[in-house]
């Protein structure tokens, strides 16, 4: 049964009516009495109608089976949750690394009474055409496709990977393993030189070997905590291996396999920096340090997190 339309009387209908009783000697009163009378059915009728629709309705919902029921009522809240969920997920890292991380970052760097862009003097650090990149590309470019991170080369925010002149250093080693058991991280390849960050992590080429004086500097990738998994029966690992190393605390340990030795290195300090900020390549010979980078937050690519760890002799 179809849900009859609701009537409308118009204003002129009633001015009509009225003429109409005039005309033919019927009191005013009398009028309105009628109408009044015929308002209050109408009135009545439209309230039988509403009842019956809602009864149809209920009676419908009824034939419905439970589970089609439940679904109707629970899809639309569990669509909602996923929702936040999804929003959350990327969002409560940043804030998690602006409240937590952040903080222990801030403190340590308080520890060194020296600028960290002054011990570049310490090692000669030549950027390739950084003089012609400053002088003539003061004007913003932009670029109409995402970068890949995956890629050493994106990480510094130059035109050009920066080159290092340093010490000579014996590269008959070109790959070695290291192993972060607090993060349960276990035979991780570590590949001297090269860009593709896919199948490995990679020491910047021109940086120390383990053992040596120095420090090799290690980049690895980081995605949102959810998809970390540094299994080694995970194919895409390296793509989240260094995922939360800016949650490792002093004193932590590092191991690093190399040419047959193990080496044991502490964590003493981390830090972030600015993209640009090649400076963490630096090589200080007096002593013999290891330094893990990667992008942070995580699963972001906002600034690079640095670990410094100390060998341990």
């Amino acid at each position: 049964m179809k849900k009859q339309p609701k009537t409308v009387v118009m204003q002129s209908d009633i001015v009509g009516l009225y003429r109409n009783a005039l005309s033919q000697g019927i009191k005013i009163s009398q009028v309105e009495k009628k109408i009044n009378h015929y308002l209050k059915r109408m009135s009545v009728s439209e309230d039988i109608e509403g009842q019956e629709d809602n009864l149809r309705a209920e009676s419908q919902k009824k034939k419905l089976p439970k589970i089609v029921r439940a679904g109707a009522m629970t899809l639309p809240i569990l669509f909602l949750l996923v929702g936040f969920y999804l929003v959350g997920s990327a969002v409560v890292p940043i804030i998690g690394s602006y409240i937590i991380v952040a903080k222990d970052v801030q403190m340590t760097s308080l520890t060194s009474p020296v600028p960290e862009e002054q011990v570049m003097d310490v090692t000669p650090l030549v950027i390739t055409q950084s003089n012609d990149y400053v002088k003539t590309n003061r004007e913003l470019e932009i670029i109409n496709e995402e970068l890949d991170y995956t890629n050493l080369s994106n990480w510094f925010g130059l035109a050009t990977l920066p080159e290092l002149g340093l010490q000579e250093v014996d590269y008959n080693i070109t790959d070695y393993m290291i192993d972060i058991p607090t993060l349960n991280i276990a035979n991780a390849a570590v590949k001297v030189g090269g860009t593709d960050l896919n199948n490995n992590l990679i020491a910047f080429k021109g940086t120390a070997l383990p053992g040596s004086p120095g420090a090799p500097v290690i980049f690895g990738h980081s995605v949102l905590r959810q998809f970390y998994n540094p299994s080694e029966k995970n194919p895409r690992r390296y793509n989240s291996l260094f995922s939360t190393i800016m949650t490792m605390k002093t004193g932590d340990k590092i191991f690093v396999t190399s040419g047959g030795v193990k080496y044991t290195y502490v964590v003493s300090h981390k830090k972030e920096v600015k993209p640009e900020d090649v400076y963490i390549l630096t090589q200080k010979y007096d002593s013999k340090q290891l330094k893990l980078v990667t992008c942070t937050p995580e699963g972001t690519y906002l600034r690079r997190g640095v670990v410094t760890a100390q060998l341990l002799e």
